[in-house]
């Protein structure tokens, strides 16, 4: 029977740029997670009958909020869900799934990157009918409904056997419990060859993949070693945990060091890799060499006609401004548009469904392309194998080569994560007051060409975003990048972005924090940060 039941609106439940992430214990107050669903259908139309598409990452909490999405689903007019097995579901498996089988949307229950466990994170947020996270109007639609919410439709039917696959009706709601695997492999399979990487493995190509006890665990092994033939063992913490085995589930240096170490070990595996929470970002190391997620995403743009899936080439490269320049200099030499974008995968997603864009993305580790609208780790991991198939060089040899064809951008991202958010924002607003005057300073050697408030204007919708990040440009191409980020779930997260590009390929082996140290001094100098934030180090470097 189909319940109507009387709740009350909570406090701070606005939707960030990937929806509502809070703590676990937030969302197990009464009614909150009954509370956001609800409001989310109160903000869409004409989805009677239609399909949603439901899955998460695994982490704590996941199946209960998913037996209560299905429910309010069926209560809701739903004709159908497709939830994956087990309640599992990878974010790029959930977009090509919402794409393939023209659902109406889906909802993805995850936190990303953010830590599991009962005192952990947990999130939820819409994914449209494209594939990729909900337009602004969506989300500021469902925020203006959750501050004065009063009811929510919801059916008092028992659970769904998420452990079996096969169909199960609640009210007239059709659930469909599917493998989260299958579809996504068969794109994978029209991606890329396949047969070249399996005479990659043959050849003695070893590999590791460290899917961080997250979501991509199943899809890696189904894929990698079972599908692509590379031995057992090759794919680490595979099995999704709740608590993600206790660890942080961000493919960064500090968080998959295990897989960082492997990789500059003398007999290390040939490539490493790693993927997050919820399988949309990367990690990248050959052998002895870490490559940045920026470098990553030019080097992947310069060779992707090597894989069948891009062999007719690229319409367009984006990246998120804060994402280094250096997949600005392979649009160049591709003779095609680089649009530089705000942080967030939904600006991708206008490029990619315009046709403007074919590959994609931001300097936090996600990278992807027009295969779906959102940003795809192990895609990334298979056409880096795609490409190492075909060039049969080491991942240090193609990088040098890059670097020797486009010059080097040296690059590092400084994070301080949960600063107290009173500091931050008066950091920023500081930096905001002296970008008028910033223009012809100098700091030793480097003299400010430009400083601006970096603003967008959308070549698709039209709409306009400001104050995505107060950008400090310099006469010799250095840049620094301030900018608050919204992925966490306390406090502020401030990201310092430093970059400076060499064209001389006798300065390509220089350390990353010596190339960059007296931008690094100038970052903290300016923006007075220990001031504001207390600190005198990031919490993480990447």
């Amino acid at each position: 029977m189909i319940q109507i039941r009387t709740t009350t609106p909570f406090e701070g439940q606005q939707p960030g740029t990937s929806g509502l992430r809070k703590k676990v214990t937030v969302f197990q107050q009464p009614h909150y997670v009954e509370n956001f669903v609800q409001s989310t259908f109160d903000a869409l139309e004409g989805f009677a009958g239609q399909t949603l598409v439901v899955g998460g990452d695994g982490r704590y909490f996941n199946r209960e909020a998913i037996q209560t999405v299905i429910k309010m689903a069926a209560a809701n007019g739903f004709g159908r869900v497709l939830v994956g097995e087990g309640g599992l579901m990878s974010t790029p498996a959930a977009s090509n799934l919402i794409r393939k089988y023209k659902a109406f949307g889906g909802l993805i229950l995850s936190a990303s990157h953010n830590p599991g466990g009962p005192h952990g994170d947990f999130g939820i947020k819409y994914n449209a009918g494209n594939g990729g996270p909900a337009p602004e109007k969506i989300t500021d639609a469902i925020y203006a409904r959750t501050k004065i919410i009063n009811s929510f439709k919801i059916s008092d039917l028992g659970d769904v056997n998420l452990d079996k696959l096969g169909d199960s009706r609640i009210e007239n709601l059709t659930v469909e419990v599917i493998d989260p695997v299958s579809d996504y492999e068969a794109l994978m399979a029209t991606l890329f060859d396949f047969e070249a990487i399996r005479a990659l493995f043959v050849s003695g190509f070893r590999m590791k993949f460290d899917a961080m006890s997250a979501i991509t665990g199943p899809y890696a092994h189904a894929i990698l070693e079972k599908t692509l033939g590379a031995k057992g063992g090759t794919v680490m913490n595979g099995t999704p945990l709740p608590d993600f085995g206790g660890h942080h589930p961000d493919p960064n240096l500090v968080h998959a060091k295990e897989i960082y170490d492997l990789a500059m070990a003398s007999d290390g595996p040939d490539f490493c890799a790693a993927s997050d929470g919820d399988g949309d970002r990367n990690l990248i190391i050959g052998k002895g060499r870490f490559v940045t997620p920026s470098d990553s995403l030019a080097v992947l743009a310069a060779n992707a006609h090597l894989a069948p899936g891009y062999k007719a080439g690229l319409a367009g490269i984006a990246r998120s401004m804060p994402t280094s320049g250096a997949a600005d200099r392979v649009a160049d030499a591709l003779k095609i548009k680089i649009y530089e974008t705000p942080t967030g995968w939904k600006f991708f997603g206008n490029l990619l469904d315009a046709g403007l864009a074919t590959i994609c993305g931001e300097e936090s580790a996600g990278t992807g392309s027009s295969h779906v609208r959102e940003k795809d780790g192990l895609w990334a991991v298979l056409l880096w194998l795609n490409i190492l198939a075909v060039r049969r060089q080491s991942v240090d040899a193609i990088m040098r080569e890059h670097w020797a064809k486009f010059g080097r951008n040296y690059y590092a991202r400084h994070d301080y994560e949960e600063v107290e958010s009173q500091g931050a924002n008066d950091l920023m607003a500081a930096l905001r007051q002296q970008l008028p005057n910033l223009a012809g300073q100098a700091f030793g050697s480097l003299v400010v060409r430009a400083a601006d408030d970096f603003a967008y204007h959308d070549p698709v919708d039209g709409s306009d975003s400001h104050r995505q990040g107060v950008r400090i440009l310099f006469e010799d191409a250095s840049r620094i990048v301030y900018r608050l980020s919204g992925t966490g779930t306390s406090g502020a997260t401030l990201r310092v972005y430093i970059e400076r590009y060499e064209p001389d390929p006798t300065r390509h082996d220089l350390e990353t924090s010596v190339a960059l140290a007296d931008l690094i001094d100038v970052s903290r100098s300016l923006s007075k940060l220990t001031h504001f934030t207390g600190r005198s180090q990031p919490s993480v470097i990447t």
